[in-house]
């Protein structure tokens, strides 16, 4: 898969879901900017992208992704990719659900996906090194180049939902002492039950990620 690479830019999630919009690719591709200015985060937040930090976008075709995954659920998919992929480099994070990377000292990344066409594009940040706006790194002495090379080749292997479904269950009792935000409620995940598309039962309403 061909990376674009650039200096700076104000999102890559913004730069490539505008190039699928308009036409300008035809295979996936994948989008890194050493430094990120305008960077999107959950709920409409900025995620404030320094240089030495990972971020990337990344355009998937429809029929290059696991026939079992859950769209509802890709964030926790994508999400789960690169916390092995951390851990496989010596990094001790976990994924809380749906979309946040984090570590013992808070969160350090996360992940944002949205359908647009035939493509699913994955947004995702994470803090190697350095901490702004007073969020965790994961503390790993990686350049971002070669950590987007490992991720590419990490989704390439088209893993089954149901494979990553299986370890994410797991770690998911992580999320017991978690809030998530709901609209304009903040709610508990300590009595919630993960369902297998990825969705949660919280109070006998189901919830989807939708990031």
């Amino acid at each position: 898969m061909e990376i674009h690479l650039f200096e700076t830019l104000p999102s890559t999630q913004r730069y490539l879901a505008g190039m699928v919009r308009d036409g300008e690719i035809s295979e996936s591709m994948a989008v890194l900017a050493l430094e990120q200015s305008d960077g999107i985060g959950s709920r409409g937040n900025t995620w404030i992208g320094a240089r030495g930090n990972f971020h990337a976008s990344i355009a998937l075709r429809a029929g290059q992704l696991p026939q079992d995954l859950p769209l509802l659920s890709a964030s926790i998919y994508f999400g789960w990719l690169m916390r092995e992929l951390l851990e496989d480099i010596g990094c001790s994070v976990w994924l809380k659900w749906p979309n946040d990377i984090y570590t013992a000292r808070g969160k350090a990344g996360g992940v944002i996906t949205q359908k647009i066409g035939d493509f699913l594009i994955v947004g995702i940040g994470v803090n190697l090194a350095r901490e702004p706006g007073g969020y965790a790194s994961v503390e790993a002495n990686i350049e971002p180049l070669e950590l987007c090379r490992l991720y590419i080749g990490k989704i390439e292997e088209r893993v089954s939902w149901k494979d990553i479904f299986s370890k994410y269950q797991l770690e998911f009792e992580l999320n017991r002492a978690a809030f998530f935000h709901m609209e304009e409620r903040v709610e508990s995940l300590r009595e919630a039950r993960l369902c297998d598309d990825g969705s949660l039962i919280v109070k006998g309403e189901r919830i989807v990620s939708l990031r």
